[in-house]
């Protein structure tokens, strides 16, 4: 297994970052390379552990399955879907710092397989995985704060 982490100071209180988050289906809305996001399982219940999202990249569907879901602190899901990969884990954590400002840190754990030219790839797909962990952490906090950077 490979591991990614990649974290960002957002200048919003956690809560306001969870409620971005925890609007699973929504993340076309704020994730510019996604094309079209939907929720597969809607609950009367809300969102929770078992909830899952239909998500559109190119002519890629995705299925993602919460793991992991304790508000307003972290996010978990596998994602479904990617060739050639066995499972990818996303996982978000957030942390108030200051007085209106929260780190979001987000996580991807690869697994491609265990011989060794597998192993390459997850450390490829690791350092290819960076950019986009970049560009959700950069939505993110345009959708929550207004910021551009």
């Amino acid at each position: 297994m490979a591991e990614t982490r990649r974290s960002r100071t957002i200048a919003a209180e956690a809560q306001a970052v969870w409620d971005v988050l925890a609007d699973f289906g929504a993340v076309s809305s704020w994730a510019d390379f996604v094309d079209h996001s939907c929720m597969l399982s809607p609950s009367t219940e809300g969102i929770g552990v078992g909830s899952s999202r239909r998500v559109q990249l190119g002519r890629n569907t995705l299925v993602e399955r919460i793991t992991d879901f304790d508000p307003p602190t972290s996010l978990g899901y596998v994602i479904e879907g990617l060739p050639m990969v066995r499972q990818l884990h996303s996982s978000w954590t957030l942390r108030p710092i200051a007085s209106g400002f929260t780190e979001v840190t987000l996580t991807n754990t690869v697994d491609i397989g265990s011989n060794p030219a597998q192993r390459v790839a997850e450390r490829i797909f690791g350092r290819v995985s960076v950019k986009q962990l970049d560009l959700l952490l950069s939505g993110l906090a345009k959708k929550v704060d207004g910021s551009h950077v």
